[in-house]
């Protein structure tokens, strides 16, 4: 039975309720959400608010409406950046940050949006000293992602949003890899945007994101068209939501969402995070005793994934054995975060990359370090 330790890009398996949550979306409800009067499309609409109150709860949001549903992180984040930011601006990232937000910045660039990079330390650490004096010149905008993807590091979103406030710049919040792992409280943050997918620690479906945009913020919409209200007029509603959920919702992934959120309540969000917490720092201990692995440890660990690199063997050609020959699935390369790896001294062949989830246990982990052990030995014979 293959084991999957792939959870930093889609967690895998689901708990038994967001299968049901989908299938009952699917089957037993179909309609479009606030497309008609009958009963299913009611039904249809009542879970979407539901899904928005649980996401906006789970996220410290007060206000349910400034809660958008896309259809995942990167969207949300393009959201933010194309309807932020004008000609002229400059806008702060850490060293840590992903492809979502690096690749529609240079793109922006060719209308004169400029960016600048805060640095982080090898570990993945931001430099808040740094930090400050950049936001002493008021940029128009800050993006930093809430935990590296590639190592797990936990970057002080709290702490940055409070120094941001301090120089009147709005921070946006990469959380797609923490929602469901850490607690996030957006408005007692004083976070202005925050994005996160559903098919993460969210324990959801693909094809659902989250973004949250402070009321008071003129973001201008991506996409315009239907949206289910103010049908008469030829301009996209000003409202929130609405303004912002042009086209039919996902409901089944919507509907997953809200069961996955249901889950992290149900079995404690501290409980998951430990659990999962403990197997990375065991599994580092572990690697930490096999003659030449490279370990890319944190400062402060926020999510369970551990990036590794072996002496003699290319990333990618580990990954492939692990998967071929014991049956063992991890993610190999630059993990859409090439930022990161130049920081990490990894560019550009990568690490491997190993993301325990809720369901993994610590059999599942030795089984790991076992195969690992076997590759160590292959490589020195």
């Amino acid at each position: 039975m293959t084991l999957y330790l792939d959870n930093a890009a889609t967690s895998f398996p689901k708990p038994p309720s967001v299968y049901e949550a989908v299938r009952h979306a699917l089957t037993e409800v179909g309609a479009s959400p606030g497309r008609a009067s009958h009963r299913h499309a009611r039904l249809a609409s009542s879970m979407v608010e539901a899904a928005r109150g649980k996401a906006a709860a789970f996220l410290g949001i007060g206000d349910a409406d400034r809660v958008i549903f896309t259809k995942n992180a990167t969207e949300s984040i393009n959201i933010v950046l194309k309807g932020w930011l004008k000609r002229g601006d400059r806008v702060l990232i850490s060293a840590m940050e992903h492809n979502s937000v690096v690749r529609p910045l240079k793109r922006l660039s060719e209308i004169g949006v400029s960016t600048e990079m805060v640095p982080c330390s090898r570990s993945g650490a931001i430099d808040m000293h740094e930090l400050r004096r950049r936001l002493e010149s008021r940029p128009r905008l800050m993006a930093m992602t809430h935990a590296s993807n590639v190592n797990g590091a936990l970057l002080p979103a709290e702490a940055v949003a409070q120094m941001c406030s301090e120089f009147g710049v709005p921070l946006l919040l990469d959380a797609a890899q923490t929602a469901g792992v850490q607690a996030i409280r957006a408005d007692k943050w004083g976070l202005a945007m925050l994005a996160c997918s559903a098919h993460k620690g969210l324990l959801g479906p693909p094809g659902v994101g989250v973004l949250f945009i402070r009321s008071g913020l003129d973001v201008e919409p991506l996409l315009e068209g239907g949206t289910g209200s103010r049908s008469e007029d030829a301009i996209q509603p000003e409202i929130c939501p609405d303004r912002y959920e042009s086209g039919t919702p996902n409901l089944p992934g919507i509907a997953g969402l809200a069961a996955g959120i249901d889950y992290i309540l149900g079995s404690g969000l501290e409980t998951i995070r430990d659990h999962e917490l403990g197997l990375a720092v065991r599994f580092e201990e572990q690697l930490g005793a096999i003659p030449g692995i490279t370990v890319i440890s944190p400062e402060v660990r926020g999510t369970a994934t551990v990036s590794f690199t072996m002496a003699g063997i290319n990333p990618a050609d580990a990954g492939h054995l692990l998967d071929e020959g014991y049956d063992i699935a991890v993610r190999t390369g630059l993990h859409c975060a090439p930022l990161a790896h130049r920081t990490f001294g990894t560019f550009p062949e990568g690490t491997v990359r190993v993301s325990p989830g809720y369901a993994t246990t610590a059999a599942d982990m030795e089984r790991l370090a076992e195969a690992i052990r076997d590759l160590a030995l292959l490589r020195g014979r």
